[in-house]
């Protein structure tokens, strides 16, 4: 258990990301002890590597159950704010490939109002069709990754070309 522990340490997991739960019973004369650490990874490929080195290292004496996949209430909201800086971000760059084309130069915005924002999980028939068992770790991810998107109106100040040579001047 400390092995598995410190494995996971000096891979970068914190230690409040761990949970160790031993439970001890006696069956006839001898006594057994059955473990579980759960890890909280928030890095697909620290998982990756923490599994296969437990697997090579402890071999058939430790069990390597599927992982399960989840979003965390901040990683949501962060998920939220990039989609709507992003739509921002398009809109602005759209606003300007327009003027450019008129000849105008766009400015500051004047009004951003974001309108209407969608999320979905992945398949959901698909999830609902299949226990968590026999899909394939693919198909879990698939199944666990959140989308977004969001929908914004933006106005923007329209310079003509004229002005801005005045006002570099």
């Amino acid at each position: 258990l400390q092995y598995i522990a410190h494995s996971a340490r000096l891979r970068g997991v914190p230690e409040e990301n761990m949970t160790v739960t031993e439970d001890f019973s006696r069956v006839e004369n001898t006594y057994q002890m059955e473990a579980e650490v759960c890890i909280i990874f928030s890095d697909f490929g620290k998982m990756q590597n923490v599994c296969n080195l437990l697997i090579e290292k402890l071999g058939t004496s430790v069990t390597i159950n599927p992982p399960h996949f989840y979003h965390t209430p901040e990683a949501i909201d962060t998920l939220r704010r990039q989609v709507c800086v992003t739509a921002v971000g398009n809109m602005r760059r759209k606003a300007q490939e327009v003027c450019r084309l008129l000849g105008q130069a766009l400015g500051k915005p004047l009004l951003i109002k974001e309108e209407e924002t969608k999320e979905w999980g992945g398949h959901i028939d698909s999830h609902l069709s299949h226990s968590a068992d026999s899909q394939t770790l693919q198909e879990r991810i698939q199944n666990a990754t959140a989308y977004a998107s969001c929908r914004v109106f933006a106005v923007f100040e329209i310079k003509g070309k004229e002005n801005r040579r005045k006002q570099l001047l």
